[in-house]
């Protein structure tokens, strides 16, 4: 929904009433990932998309449906379509669950404020029950860290999704949770999708150099918060980086240590360490190694700076355990050498070890692009109770 968001707000807003349309579960190759969202207005306005183009005439047909009052909310699955080149579904092969509500002031008042938490980059998650019995269908929780709101009719459902959904906006993700019709977490018989709208993921680049500039536009591209540090000030400049969110002039290992301290550094956080300048890299890399939780550690240099480098740090006490977590040299093996295809090389493997890809080319593997083991699937909430505590 994150996408098209102010478009529904301000639909919202003016009280006119949007069918909302969102992707809650995939499987194989499905296009879009969970949370992708399609409108469809009272003016007949489509935004948004939900599969790239596969499903949404069928999707735009249900909406307004709905709008007219003569469907009902709906779980629809869509599949493959290889049996009939004409059959609504997903040439793919992939398998798209989206759930289809109407939205108005009325059945969801808590937009307003969700909206905003999103401008102002606050935590917030919706809890929407997408199957299960009648009366509980389209009914919602959001939840804050500190607050929540709405009912989906159950108090004992209300109470374990509370603890649930709080673990998943504190990881980042987004899922399809299966309780039983009370709340059981061994239960079954009822679907929350909760959708997760935590801040956008961080990257920290270290060192103000060429090569940095290029990274951080990248990384704001692929929607991420950046920060430049460098210990430099004739260097660490807006204007050198004018596309970073800010830049800071600190030693970077104290600006690491003291963000870790405040609680800004998470799993969702990626360190790009840019300046292969040892009095730099090494004090920093040993606060870095060393925290419990970060997403990715590259840092960049030849062969032979690496190898000096990973000497320095066993020295300074640093372990091979630890050592393992750093990717250096930074990126895959694309053979960039302008500092453009240098950033495309490290944004390449930052999605990759956050998605377990392998970095080869496509056209030499066989089997679905997207495996099991990194598209998410719809979990029981006794499983996700598991996996978050």
């Amino acid at each position: 929904m994150r996408d098209v968001l102010p478009t529904l707000e301000t639909w919202w807003a003016d009280g006119r009433p949007t069918a909302l349309a969102t992707v809650v579960g995939t499987f194989r190759s499905a296009p879009r990932q969970p949370g992708a969202s399609m409108l469809v207005g009272d003016d007949g306005q489509a935004v948004g998309s939900v599969s790239g183009g596969c499903v949404e005439g069928a999707v735009y047909e249900l909406g307004s449906g709905i709008l007219e009052g003569t469907d009902e909310a709906t779980l629809q699955r869509y599949g493959v379509s290889d049996d009939d080149a004409f059959a609504v579904g997903l040439t793919c092969g992939g398998i798209l669950d989206v759930y289809v509500e109407k939205v108005d002031r009325e059945s969801f008042p808590q937009l307003g404020a969700i909206a905003e938490a999103v401008r102002e980059h606050r935590s917030v998650a919706v809890a929407t029950v997408v199957s299960g019995p009648a009366e509980r269908l389209g009914r919602r929780l959001v939840v804050w860290p500190e607050e929540v709101e709405g009912t989906t009719g159950s108090a004992r459902l209300d109470d374990a999704l509370r603890d649930d959904v709080r673990g998943l906006l504190a990881a980042g993700r987004s899922a399809l949770v299966s309780y039983g019709t009370d709340g059981e977490r061994r239960g079954e018989g009822l679907q929350v999708f909760v959708e997760s709208f935590a801040p956008p993921p961080r990257l920290i680049v270290f060192g103000a150099i060429d090569f940095a500039a290029a990274v951080a536009r990248i990384g704001t591209f692929l929607g991420m918060r950046v920060t430049v540090c460098d210990a430099r000030p004739v260097f660490a400049t807006s204007s050198r980086f004018p596309e970073a969110h800010e830049v800071v002039v600190e030693w970077p290992h104290r600006y690491l240590a003291a963000e870790a301290e405040a609680g800004r550094i998470d799993a969702r956080t990626s360190l790009a360490v840019l300046t292969h300048d040892p009095k730099f890299d090494v004090p920093l890399l040993e606060v870095a190694l060393r925290l419990p939780e970060i997403g990715y550690i590259g840092a960049m240099g030849s062969r032979r700076t690496h190898l000096d480098r990973r000497q320095r740090l066993l020295d300074a006490g640093v372990t091979e355990e630890e050592l393992a977590r750093m990717s250096s040299p930074i990126g895959l093996d694309l053979g960039a050498r302008t500092p453009e295809e240098t950033a495309v090389s490290i944004a390449a493997e930052m999605i990759a070890q956050q998605w377990g890809g392998r970095g080869t080319p496509l056209s030499d593997r066989d089997g679905p692009i997207h495996t099991e083991s990194n598209v998410e699937p719809a979990v029981s909430a006794a499983s996700l109770d598991a996996a978050l505590h």
